[in-house]
């Protein structure tokens, strides 16, 4: 399925998990039934549907679907791509950005392909380090640049609101295919990106 830019919901799911929402806030032993609660399971079951909508998308075909052949062989970045994923050990929220660099081999993807398909596996169940080889797999598939570079710097609710409670912790995780398994061209990546890492 093509990107979707706006918010889509099936009426079933969403009664499904409304009533499963309702269901876990009154067991937390709050009242469904305050005016504030009332509609807080549609709500929930809504936003669920819109956060894990990456599912429902194909990132290769949205790739595909901006492939054009030139003549270009010098590395393309584009940076500070913002990120929102669940974490799927306590579907509680990460934030951060990521940095794509690739190496084009006949084929260059238009620019904004590449915050797009960094949105299909962001807007699923997650693990910092699957959603970096994730976009780093499909680009190196699709597009079989010369090389390809991911870098993703992120703050994790599940260790900042609960856990070790640790407010000022950045994750990073990256992935590195072809010519940026190099490590002068590994270098020259990650000092274009440095002024944005930690």
């Amino acid at each position: 399925m093509p990107y979707k830019q706006f918010e889509e919901y099936t009426t079933k799911v969403t009664n499904e998990v409304k009533d499963r929402y309702k269901t876990i806030i009154e067991e937390l032993g709050e009242d469904v039934t305050r005016e504030g609660l009332v509609k807080t399971p549609e709500r929930a079951a809504k936003a669920m549907q819109f956060l894990t909508q990456g599912y429902d998308m194909d990132a290769a075909e949205i790739l595909k679907g901006a492939m054009f052949a030139e003549d270009y062989n010098e590395m393309v970045i584009v940076k500070d791509i913002e990120l929102y994923s669940l974490c799927e050990h306590h579907i509680l929220p990460f934030f951060g950005k990521a940095h794509i660099a690739y190496i084009p081999n006949g084929y260059i993807v238009g620019l904004s392909k590449l915050p797009r398909i960094v949105d299909v596996f962001a807007r699923r169940l997650q693990v910092q380090e699957r959603l970096t080889h994730d976009i780093l797999e499909c680009i190196n598939n699709t597009l079989q640049p010369k090389g390809v570079a991911v870098v993703i710097e992120a703050s994790h609710m599940c260790m900042m609101m609960r856990g070790v409670q640790k407010q000022n912790s950045v994750t990073t995780t990256s992935g590195f295919r072809g010519a940026f398994e190099n490590i002068e061209t590994r270098t020259e990546f990650l000092k274009l990106i440095s002024s944005d890492l930690s």
